[in-house]
Parts: structure tokens; C-alpha cells; sequence
């Protein structure tokens, strides 16, 4: 399991009552641990709590696994020969936006 990554662990569960009750102990659990505590109404599962820093870790984690995985999806689509070369893309842009062609460079120029 990557680092800062926590499983939730039976003495994560506690009864929504008992958060109530002991408010201000959960909260320093939360931060001393960094795991998420899962919150029961009549026995089922209800909420999960989780702190501040640890709750932003797991979006840029989030983040991080989205950009991964459509990375992965753009070089599987390459593998299968799909997709359009870079000039091809360059000209279909250009023309949608009414971009002018840029021009190519002679070597000459400055001259």
C-alpha cells in the first residue's frame, strides 16, 4: 500500500453516538494517525471522518492515479495504431481555430 495510505482497522469503527459523546478525542486520533474513522448508525456503516491534511493527500493521490491511468490509456491507444501524428493534429487544430500555418524555418533566415 503506497505511504500515507491507511486501511481501515476495526478500532477505526465507532458508533456516530460515540463521536458525539467524545468529540474532541476522535479528532486528535484522526490527526495523530492520519487514519479515516468509520462512523455507525444502528450498527451499519455510515460516514466515514477523516482529517484535514490526510483527507488532501488521498485527492492528490486521487489526481495522481487519474493522470497515470489516462496516460496509460493514451499510450495503449498508440499501440494499436490509433490516433493521429502530430502534424495531422497540428493542421486539424489550426483549420478549427483558424489558426495560421506556421512557417517552416529555411535556415536563411536573419541573413
Amino acid at each position: 500500500m503506497p505511504q500515507n495510505i491507511h486501511p481501515i482497522r476495526p478500532e477505526d469503527i465507532h458508533s456516530l453516538s460515540d463521536f458525539q459523546r467524545k468529540t474532541r478525542d476522535h479528532i486528535e486520533r484522526l490527526q495523530e494517525t492520519g487514519r479515516p474513522e468509520v462512523l455507525t448508525v444502528n450498527g451499519k456503516a455510515a460516514l466515514v471522518v477523516q482529517d484535514a491534511d490526510a483527507y488532501q493527500r488521498m485527492l492528490e493521490l486521487a489526481d495522481r492515479m487519474d493522470t497515470l491511468l489516462a496516460v496509460q490509456e493514451g499510450l495503449d491507444s498508440m499501440k494499436r495504431g490509433e490516433g493521429i501524428s502530430l502534424e495531422e493534429f497540428d493542421r486539424e487544430m489550426r483549420a478549427k481555430h483558424g489558426i495560421p500555418s506556421r512557417r517552416r524555418a529555411t535556415g536563411t533566415e536573419g541573413r
